[in-house]
């Protein structure tokens, strides 16, 4: 996809690519919107207003290099016609697929139809480029069994054994109103408006289908995906994501990230797990904890990152090293000490997360936090060890509210124009 720019506004001349009687569209304008969204899923853009490919074996917006923007919402399916919602789908398929090709989200586009009828796209992304928006998909274990215990969509034998509720966490103050959700999907991009127009389109699309649930914004990756990525902060103002598995790292994916044959959902591999939790960080009281409190509760220095007793972020981080006194430099409630993957097992997650303001509390405080997101083989055998552990013992959780909670079984990838979101598993 390298060099490839395709602007909103230059898009609407191809609006109405593979739409049999449309007047006006010339053959050779849908070619090039299918070029720009049908190329090699290894690709990536070389910078940050391309183009990302939306067909591939994976999904994007998962190992693609995380983007500063997000915006993510769960939905509520509320028909109970099986067909209503595979055609919900697959409209939503090729609408990303116009989308993150910098087009509008229907074929007609904002401004180009009958002045009698609606749009079929918002238009607020008019003259925008694509700013790396990445899609991603996935579907909630209600989806499979409501609350009530029905089968709404004949699938609930095909739901995955790892696609459980989570367990409730010590500490957990979760708030239902903003936890699970029957579909799920996370829009990532270099520039808020982008994404915020994806999301909104994908809700318009979907009336009558599914309702929006809970939705979140979220700024400032907590998490590189990439070597080729520096290493961001979060709002505790400490490098974050550091040894996060990296979208170089392909043996290490195969074995912590893709489902793979033989893991007891067919429909699902070359897809993952997402876990999202929303967590509240008190930062009032943390922004008065001294510095060597501060870094005794991460286990990494503040400023480089390193790891205690280290010099550079990237040092190996050495669980057996002591200081003078014999006691251990990184600390036994270190955040850090906890989350390593010598202390779970070997369990390693992808994270995607993102930093949260959403104003304040009414009582002077920020409403502020991290929007936790991490892909995974198997939640049962990584998220949920690697977190009763931090909830039980982590000297973080004084500054942390954990208030919002989701698990999602993402499908692979969309491989061409024919193909949808949950096909493998509707068909």
């Amino acid at each position: 996809m390298s060099g490839i720019k395709v602007s909103r506004r230059g898009a609407l001349a191809l609006a109405g690519a593979g739409v049999a009687g449309v007047a006006g569209v010339a053959a050779g304008a849908g070619a090039l919107v299918r070029g720009a969204v049908d190329a090699s899923a290894g690709q990536q853009p070389d910078h940050p207003s391309g183009a990302v490919p939306f067909y591939g074996e994976h999904q994007a917006g998962i190992t693609t290099p995380a983007q500063d923007r997000l915006h993510f919402v769960a939905f509520d399916v509320v028909t109970k016609d099986r067909a209503r919602l595979v055609d919900l789908l697959s409209e939503w398929s090729a609408a990303a697929a116009r989308m993150t090709a910098g087009a509008d989200a229907g074929v007609i586009g904002a401004v180009s139809g009958a002045p009698e009828a609606p749009p079929d796209d918002t238009g607020e992304a008019l003259g925008l480029p694509p700013a790396g928006l990445t899609l991603t998909v996935g579907f909630g274990p209600t989806l499979f069994r409501d609350a009530d215990g029905r089968d709404r969509f004949g699938i609930a034998d095909r739901r995955p054994a790892a696609l459980v509720e989570l367990p409730r966490f010590p500490g957990d103050a979760l708030r239902p109103e903003i936890s699970g959700g029957d579909l799920c999907v996370q829009a990532c991009a270099n520039d808020p408006q982008v994404a915020v127009h994806a999301i909104r389109n994908l809700a318009r699309i979907g009336m009558g289908v599914v309702t929006v649930r809970w939705s979140q914004l979220g700024f400032g990756r907590t998490s590189s995906t990439s070597r080729d990525q520096a290493t961001p902060r979060n709002l505790f103002g400490f490098k974050d994501g550091t040894a996060n598995l990296k979208a170089e790292d392909a043996e290490l994916l195969r074995q912590q990230l893709w489902v793979q044959p033989g893991d007891g959902a067919a429909w699902l591999e070359g897809g993952s797990y997402l876990v999202t939790r929303k967590i509240r960080m008190t930062i009032e009281t943390w922004d008065r904890t001294s510095l060597a409190e501060q870094e005794a509760v991460v286990g990494r220095t503040k400023g480089t990152g390193a790891p205690l007793g280290a010099s550079g972020e990237f040092d190996p981080i050495d669980l057996a090293a002591t200081g003078p006194d014999g006691t251990p430099r990184i600390p036994r409630d270190s955040h850090v000490r906890l989350a390593h993957p010598d202390s779970n097992s070997g369990a390693r997650l992808l994270r995607r997360g993102y930093n949260f303001v959403d104003g304040s509390d009414g009582l002077g405080r920020l409403d502020a936090g991290l929007f936790f997101m991490a892909y995974q083989r198997d939640p049962r055998r990584q998220f949920v060890p690697i977190q009763t552990q931090l909830a039980r013992n982590d000297a973080m959780n004084e500054y942390l509210r954990h208030v919002s909670s989701g698990l999602f079984a993402c499908p692979p990838g969309v491989r061409d124009a024919g193909d949808f979101w949950g096909r493998t598993l509707f068909t």
